[in-house]
Order: C-alpha cells, then structure tokens, then sequence
C-alpha cells in the first residue's frame, strides 16, 4: 500500500509541476505601457490625482494593493480619480503593466 502512495503521490507533484501557469512577463512592454498610460498621473510613482496613494512599496503594502492581481483589478476597473483601462488595454498588456508596477515599486520607481 505504501508504494503505491509514494507512487501516486510523485505522479501528482509531476503533474503539478507540469500543469502551472508559467508566468513570463515583458517588462519592457510592461514599462512601455505604463510610460503610454499612466505616466500622465503616475509619474516616478506618484500620483497627481490622490498623492496618499502613490505606487510606492509600502503605500501599496498598506492600501492592500501590492500584488499582481490587485493592480490589474485596479487597471481593468479603475478606482476615484484613475480611469478604466479594460477596454483600452489588452490582458497580456495589462499584465505586463501590473508586473512593471510591482518591480518598480520595490525601489519605489527609482530606477
């Protein structure tokens, strides 16, 4: 019985691992986007609109807004001030954007 535990097992962890989503990010057109999009109100990571609510790590942090999916959430609905992008923007490049987002604000868009 063990065996075939081990057995079952290991083939579920390979199936697994051969079943996740490879995420494979372009930052480059992530920050292309960006500099297109929203470097009107977001520019070096601030915000012109709501400036408490910038794009740097620890606003993001404490707006519970630091993580992929919250920032294309946010880019695909828009909130206050900031406009909708999910009719303007397709998903690969809303998650792009989202990606260059979180880079960026981990040196708070200093680079």
């Amino acid at each position: 019985m063990k065996k075939y535990s081990r057995s079952i097992l290991l083939f579920l962890l390979v199936l697994s691992a051969n079943n996740q989503e490879t995420n494979a990010y372009d930052l480059e057109k992530g920050k292309n986007v960006f500099n297109q999009n929203c470097l009107a109100c977001h520019e070096k990571g601030r915000n012109v609109i709501i400036p408490e609510k910038n794009l740097k790590r620890l606003t993001l942090e404490a707006n519970g807004m630091y993580s992929h999916e919250a920032i294309i959430y946010q880019v695909l609905n828009g909130k206050n001030g900031m406009p909708a992008f999910g009719g303007r923007l397709n998903q690969t490049e809303i998650d792009d954007v989202a990606e260059y987002v979180i880079i960026s604000a981990e040196s708070n868009f200093e680079n």
